[in-house]
């Protein structure tokens, strides 16, 4: 991001309108409130309310994220990589041609991250959405409008919330979407508390949540992009570095609501959204929990192994700088002592003359060795002609005497 200058930045807190001992839903309501507000879908015409609702989101970005928050409580905006946290836009404020632009880019591999529309989130909060039951175990296949969202109301029991719940959304015709999780507050609408990106894996885009008791992680790849974009040599140590941690990891008894946005620059998207309860999936759970460790385990030793790595890169370097000059070294003084040996001579060339001396040398030699050609030339040519009126004449006696 950034919209204001690091001068000029306010304390997240203050922008948020929160304490320092806010809670993590105190944070996120005011979040949802303030970004509705100042939301560029309902000032269109308004440039302090689009900057406005940048420094909302960029204060909730930090606030909203356990570990960004630490960072920045103990050391302030110096302890975060700003240049990291990169806006959303919201497609449906951007024109004809610029949403062009956007959909060239996302097509070429660049991670364009959009908002959720403002009459979608508007219509949520006010609860006057429709929403489509998905019973545990089951799924339903259709088609959303861009910048629109189907919703659906999944209930679960107190076994199945123990046991905890699966939500993934697929669309074999890789179309770009949002899965969404809101919950419910205490005037009857519904606030978008989480939000996953559809990524292609494989010959399908998908994006899923898992409630599932203990912490999981959603890859953030613009944080990706933008570090392999600082810096090409990167991309490996950096691809862990998107992994966020997912704010909610259970959920309890009762009716939850999910919806599928539809994120695609110009089509419908198609989609198939499922829920599922972990029970029959124990083993898969399992793996999962294992796999989150072990990813996380390796982001740590990556990281100590990329300073390992800069290390011996640039020793690498600094001995191929010393092979080089070594090397001309070696050979200079090679060719000085070539030199000095040249000069054990009582031969002197005369500087300046040794060209022309040794022209008219060449000069005089090519023609000696004219001279001689001529002469043997000529030599030879004398005597073929005697030999040749010799014979003919012994010929001319023999045939007419």
């Amino acid at each position: 991001m950034s919209s204001s200058s690091p001068a000029t930045r306010r304390d997240p807190y203050e922008v948020l309108s929160v304490s320092r001992t806010a809670s993590d839903q105190e944070i996120k309501s005011s979040y949802r409130k303030l970004a509705l507000k100042y939301h560029p879908d309902k000032n269109a015409n308004n440039p302090e309310a689009s900057e406005l609702f940048k420094e909302v989101a960029y204060s909730y970005s930090i606030l909203s994220d356990p570990e960004k928050r630490r960072h920045y409580d103990n050391a302030g905006f110096e302890a975060l990589d700003a240049e990291g946290m990169e806006m959303e836009i919201d497609l449906s404020n951007l024109g004809t041609v610029n949403t062009m632009f956007a959909a060239l880019f996302s097509k070429l591999g660049v991670p364009i991250k959009t908002t959720v529309s403002a009459n979608v989130l508007e219509e949520a909060m006010n609860g006057t959405v429709t929403v489509r039951p998905l019973p545990i175990g089951t799924s339903v296949s259709g088609k959303v409008e861009k910048q629109c969202a189907h919703f659906f109301g999944v209930t679960i029991s107190e076994q199945q919330a123990e046991s905890g719940v699966v939500v993934r959304v697929t669309s074999t015709a890789q179309s770009k979407f949002k899965l969404l999780y809101f919950e419910q507050d205490s005037s009857g609408g519904y606030g978008l508390a989480l939000q996953e990106e559809s990524e292609k894996t494989g010959k399908v885009t998908s994006a899923g949540m898992y409630f599932l008791h203990f912490q999981v992680y959603r890859m953030d790849s613009t944080i990706n992009a933008l570090a392999v974009a600082k810096d090409p040599e990167s991309a490996f140590f950096k691809r862990l570095e998107g992994l966020q941690p997912c704010e909610v990891s259970e959920l309890k008894a009762g009716t939850h609501i999910f919806a599928v946005y539809g994120d695609n620059f110009f089509k419908t998207a198609s989609y198939t959204i499922e829920a599922l309860c972990a029970k029959t999936y124990e083993d898969t759970t399992e793996k999962l929990k294992e796999i989150e460790a072990q990813i996380l385990r390796k982001r740590n030793e990556l990281r100590q192994f990329e300073t390992e790595y800069r290390k011996a890169l640039a020793r690498f370097q600094e001995v191929t700088n010393r092979y080089t000059h070594e090397k001309q070294t070696v050979d200079e003084l090679l060719n000085q002592r070539d030199s000095i040996h040249s000069s054990f001579s009582v031969v002197k060339t005369p500087s300046g003359s040794n060209g022309s001396s040794s022209k008219a040398q060449g000069d005089e030699m090519k023609g000696d060795a004219d001279s001689v050609s001529e002469e043997v030339g000529s030599e030879r040519g004398d005597k073929s002609k005697r030999k040749w009126f010799s014979l003919n004449l012994k010929g001319s006696d023999k045939k007419f005497g």
